[in-house]
């Protein structure tokens, strides 16, 4: 299958990202690739940008290089409530929206607790996408997650980042694996993303790749196949 889109990825504004806007943009387009999002770190993620980035990305060109570009937001999910960390009015105006669980910004609790905690987070209706749910470090119980994506029309992210043996995150190849069963089982499509914070790793899906070509995942669940597969899932509130 032809992966045509990557839509998590991080510019030197999240402040732990090595290339501008245009450097990732230029990459894309080297790769192939139809449309790119960059989706910066929230506001409590340290050394990240403030909300007056967030609200200033209406200015930016949406084709650069020739790829379809995406500006959004990568949420840090704030505690066990399901809070996050960007207001509705700012968070709306948003082209894609991921939200995830990251150690500086959420102490992890309970598997039950992490569950709950992602299915409060998919309600939101601007949520479009829940990133990395494989960090070993955040337990989960995966079939509730899988059930709770189906119900809310939100993408579950397969993350070839946390399958890259220099990543931090724990149990990535089994809780994929999974994670995959899960979505096959009940028919939920996924989303896979390079979570790329370099421009040599723009459109890198390889290690995601290995898994879904060994476990025979189904193409038609694979939203990167198109854009217009991708995009039906986006702005669930226009």
């Amino acid at each position: 299958m032809k992966y045509v889109l990557d839509v998590h990825t991080h510019t030197i504004a999240s402040g732990h990202a090595y290339h501008t806007i245009k450097e990732m943009a230029q990459s894309a387009s080297e790769k192939g690739l139809e449309l790119l999002g960059i989706t910066e770190h929230a506001m409590t993620m340290p050394g990240t940008c403030s909300s007056f980035y967030f609200s200033n990305l209406k200015m930016l060109e949406r084709k650069m290089f020739g790829v379809e570009m995406l500006f959004g937001v990568e949420l840090n999910i704030q505690n066990l409530n399901g809070e996050i960390d960007m207001e509705m009015d700012l968070l709306r105006k948003m082209d894609i929206v991921i939200a995830s669980m990251h150690v500086p910004c959420m102490k992890s609790g309970t598997r039950e607790e992490n569950t709950k905690a992602y299915r409060k987070v998919m309600e939101n209706p601007y949520v479009n996408i829940i990133g990395h749910p494989d960090d070993g470090r955040y337990p989960v119980d995966f079939e509730e997650l899988v059930l709770g994506a189906k119900e809310q029309h939100v993408l579950l992210e397969v993350n070839n980042n946390s399958l890259d043996p220099r990543c931090t995150r724990e149990k990535g190849e089994e809780n994929v694996r999974t994670m995959l069963a899960f979505c096959e089982k009940y028919q939920v499509p996924v989303v896979v993303n390079s979570d790329a914070h370099t421009d040599a790793l723009v459109g890198c899906h390889c290690y995601a790749e290995k898994i879904i070509e060994d476990m025979r995942f189904p193409e038609e669940l694979i939203v990167n196949r198109s854009t217009d597969a991708l995009k039906k899932f986006l702005k669930k509130i226009q």
